[in-house]
């Protein structure tokens, strides 16, 4: 296997107490489980015959590529409601940094390497389930368009780890992200009132990942830093919301400043419709629940915003007046993308109210068909499928809705009315369809299908996890040869709780 020669560059862009040089433990008895090729061949990683035993010596940190300078970042956060001034990674480390074919850098991250300076008396491992967990997951949303951190390869230690359901084998995930700087890294220099280093993580976020943003003086450059990262997160949050996903655990330390999706621990695709689902066994009082999930980023970058106050202005008041003013752009800018989020599931356009439309705006007639689809709990995914198998105004259709939602009178009026919403804007059948079919994934990474890939792989049976992954690569096509992936759990299936894996 051929690894271009890595890079480091956290090194020379953050302060000196921003990370902690740190060596990988090495594995007993590596071996490699998943092997990205198509991710290992963007970043220009050779791997038309890779060596099993060395890929697996590599990506366990028991051997290191040239060029790599390990390293565990620093940072603080939120951990539901409550601050911590320091975290930082506890077992992992960024070994340096690829450009793909499209010049952009990723960092890759040893995920499960062992301890760090950060570890906080824990053992730095990873076990086996959470590491397949994050590679099926991670690698199902980037099929399905949403931003996210990737997987390059799953690997197992030959160790043994201990956790809370007992015994598990050891792993290690290598991690491919734009970078893992996080809202966490700002609060981790706004809790030591160190401003030369929040101006530092400010340039340095602005140089990574918004570039444009660099010939704006300050400090209106970093009020245009909260601006673009209050945008990518409206954008982020509204994706999740489009195929069910439930992060789980949105603390500030687990949001990152590029916009991608980051930690797949206690995460969940929900099956049965109910707003405010919970699924991490965390969450006690529901503050990740689904619904919640847009405030909740708002609070988040309330926290972010509040780090930013001393580079926004030397005037405290006109610092907090700036950074509220961008704050309250959030509700808005995140309901306009909440309505072409539900026009494109519709296969509609997101136009504004039209008088010769019955009935509701678009925004209004997503709405009606998600209360609609909560009061009778109908499974997310599969509800807007059923909704592309015939006109809405077809009376064979209409009976199918009927029988799906229990009967419910409110059905054939609001099919009425998404007709008639159709017609008003001129939209045909078959553009309806491929609208809706670009929107509507039919796989998703079931969480009872995720929890038997992972049991059927702890007792060395990896086939499920590789057929799991391989139907998430095309979530938007009917699954014609993984037939059982698309259905929901039966009542003896349903996974009513996930874990961090920690």
């Amino acid at each position: 296997m051929e690894i271009p020669t890595l890079e480091n560059r956290y090194p020379a862009h953050l302060p000196a107490d921003g990370f902690r040089r740190c060596e990988p433990v090495a594995a007993a008895d590596p071996e490699l489980l998943l092997w990205n090729r198509d991710l290992a061949a963007e970043l220009g990683i050779d791997n038309e015959s890779p060596d099993s035993q060395r890929t697996a010596r590599l990506w366990t940190g028991t051997e290191l590529p040239e060029g790599t300078v390990p390293i565990a970042l620093a940072y603080a956060g939120h951990q539901f409601g409550q601050p911590v001034p320091q975290l930082g990674d506890g077992r992992a480390v960024v070994l340096g940094q690829l450009t793909d074919r499209s010049g952009r850098r990723h960092d890759l991250q040893l995920k499960g390497s062992g301890p760090t300076p950060f570890s906080r008396g824990g053992d730095g491992r990873a076990a086996l389930g959470p590491v397949l967990r994050e590679f099926v997951v991670s690698e199902a949303m980037h099929a399905l368009g949403i931003p996210t951190t990737r997987a390059l390869a799953a690997t197992t230690t030959g160790e043994t780890v201990h956790r809370q359901f007992g015994p598990e084998p050891g792993a290690v995930l290598t991690r491919v992200a734009a970078s893992h700087l996080r809202f966490g890294s700002f609060e981790y220099y706004a809790h030591r009132g160190d401003t030369a280093g929040l101006r530092c993580q400010a340039d340095t976020t602005i140089e990574w990942h918004f570039p444009a943003l660099r010939a704006q003086p300050a400090p209106m450059r970093y009020l245009a830093l909260l601006r673009a990262v209050m945008e990518r997160t409206a954008t982020l949050v509204n994706e999740w919301l489009r195929v069910g996903f439930i992060h789980g655990v949105m603390n500030t330390d687990n949001m990152t400043l590029s916009g991608e999706t980051l930690d797949y621990g206690p995460c969940a695709f929900m099956d049965h419709f109910r707003p405010d689902r919970v699924y991490s066994s965390v969450d006690r009082h529901g503050r990740y629940a689904w619904n919640q999930q847009p405030r909740m980023a708002h609070w988040n970058l309330a926290r972010l915003a509040e780090c930013l106050l001393p580079l926004l202005d030397e005037d405290d008041n006109a610092a907090v007046d700036a950074a509220e003013a961008v704050l309250g752009e959030y509700p808005d800018r995140f309901a306009i993308g909440h309505d072409h989020m539900l026009a494109r599931k519709l296969g509609l356009a997101a136009t504004e109210d039209d008088p010769r439309c019955a009935g509701s705006t678009v925004s209004e007639l997503g709405e009606r068909l998600l209360a609609l689809m909560a009061r009778h709990e109908v499974d997310f995914t599969n509800t807007w499928r059923l909704l592309m198998q015939g006109p809405p105004d077809n009376r064979e259709q209409v009976e199918r809705l009927r029988e799906w939602f229990d009967h419910d009178e409110g059905v054939e009026d609001w099919l009425a009315d998404y007709a008639g919403r159709l017609r008003a804007q001129g939209i045909e059948e078959t553009a309806r369809i491929r609208r809706m079919t670009a929107a509507n994934p039919a796989v998703i990474p079931r969480n009872h299908r995720v929890e038997m890939a992972l049991e059927a792989a702890r007792g060395g049976d990896l086939a499920p996890t590789r057929r799991l992954i391989d139907a998430l690569q095309t979530p938007y096509q009917s699954p014609e040869g993984f037939p059982e992936l698309a259905l929901p759990p039966g009542p003896r299936e349903i996974v009513p709780a996930t874990f961090c894996g920690t």
